[in-house]
């Protein structure tokens, strides 16, 4: 009985100190001191595995010190931790979104679309009123789309502002087989962000970009033009809708500026 008693008294010490350490890792954390925050984080999970806030922490710690583009293995190294201690979150809590949406945000930071993608699409899973993961799928599918379309563009010596579509047939057709279902897939995850929130002013560009550039895979000029023009109206709605946020912002004083 004595042993019993000991071994729940030692636990719950070993509980309270990791309890210490997550508070004083978050201290560091809030202080951008990310790589102290790192040390408590990992003090308080080593005390204790099953303290999931500290593990998520942990991870979200290694994350920030993550600099996208960089190529030292230093930074490498951050986000292979960041990857790590995301994953045993979700060992521990499958459904947990926001190591979900971490994991989506770094693959995307490092370029890694198809990753990015398969992730993103498990965040909105887990939570259908997230904006941004259905705006990300969106910009996803765009810059799938970018390339291949930019680079047939150039061969066929048509300049950015030459006005499509495409003027070789075979070379549409085989485009829009490879890729308007990446589109039309992009355009829908733009709209249910739209849908979730209707002042998403980048969303409108991409629903912009995307249908300005699918134009090009259309097989005459008036139905290049009309799709233009609803891309025109995408870029007014934008530029409208960061207008009237502009002008709900408040003043210095607190005030809201008279409209």
């Amino acid at each position: 009985m004595a042993l019993a008693s000991f071994s729940l008294l030692s636990t719950g010490c070993e509980k309270l100190k990791a309890r210490d350490n997550l508070n004083k890792g978050v201290q560091a954390y809030k202080n951008a001191q990310y790589a102290a925050a790192v040390e408590r984080f990992e003090e308080a999970v080593q005390l204790d595995p099953t303290f999931a806030t500290a593990r998520l922490y942990l991870a979200m710690a290694y994350y920030s010190q993550y600099i996208p583009g960089a190529e030292s293995p230093e930074n490498a190294q951050h986000a292979e931790h960041a990857f790590k201690e995301f994953n045993k979150v979700l060992e521990q809590d499958p459904k947990n979104d926001i190591a979900t949406q971490s994991i989506a945000s770094l693959y995307f930071n490092q370029r890694k679309w198809d990753e990015a993608e398969v992730w993103y699409k498990k965040s909105v899973e887990l939570n259908p009123k997230n904006a941004d993961g259905y705006y990300t799928l969106g910009v996803i599918a765009w810059t799938k789309w970018f390339r291949p379309w930019a680079e047939a563009r150039a061969k066929l010596g048509m300049k950015t502002e030459d006005p499509g579509p495409i003027k070789d047939k075979k070379v549409r057709e085989e485009l829009r087989t490879q890729y308007s279902p990446v589109i039309e897939e992009g355009l829908k995850n733009l709209q249910k962000a739209l849908e979730l929130d209707k002042e998403y002013d980048s969303a409108m560009a991409y629903m912009n970009l995307l249908i300005r550039e699918r134009a090009d895979l259309d097989d005459s000029p008036e139905q290049y033009k009309k799709d233009i023009e609803v891309a025109d109206n995408w870029v007014q709605q934008a530029m409208q809708t960061k207008k009237i946020k502009a002008e709900r912002k408040p003043t210095s004083s607190g005030i809201t500026a008279d409209k």
